[in-house]
């Protein structure tokens, strides 16, 4: 098992998680931030740490369509290892649904 971000994340992309993660499992597109689940040693710190509520657990139904695009992008995108700036209109973003449809964007992120 490990954990997956979810759509709550697209626009907001806050960095809180990178900063805690032991393994530097995530991977930064240009606005979301994605988990590599071969890496991801399902310690759960990094669900807490989200102020968006975008991690969960790979193993609930919240988290089934979103293991194919952490997967995918873990893959094409640059790995973040550490903290940056989030998205500088973030908290208006935040607990909007329906932002996979309209806001996706599969072009990868700085990385670092």
């Amino acid at each position: 098992m490990s954990y997956v971000v979810t759509e709550a994340c697209i626009k907001c992309k806050y960095m809180d998680c990178v900063e805690v993660c032991p393994v530097d499992c995530f991977y930064e597109g240009e606005n979301m931030l994605v988990i590599n689940a071969d890496e991801c040693i399902d310690c759960g710190v990094c669900e807490p740490e989200c102020p968006a509520e975008a991690i969960v657990s790979d193993g609930t139904a919240k988290a089934e369509p979103w293991i194919e695009v952490n997967r995918r992008y873990a893959a094409l995108w640059p790995n973040i290892n550490r903290k940056t700036a989030s998205a500088p209109d973030s908290e208006q973003w935040k607990g909007i649904d329906g932002k996979f449809e309209r806001f996706f964007s599969p072009r990868p992120g700085e990385g670092g």
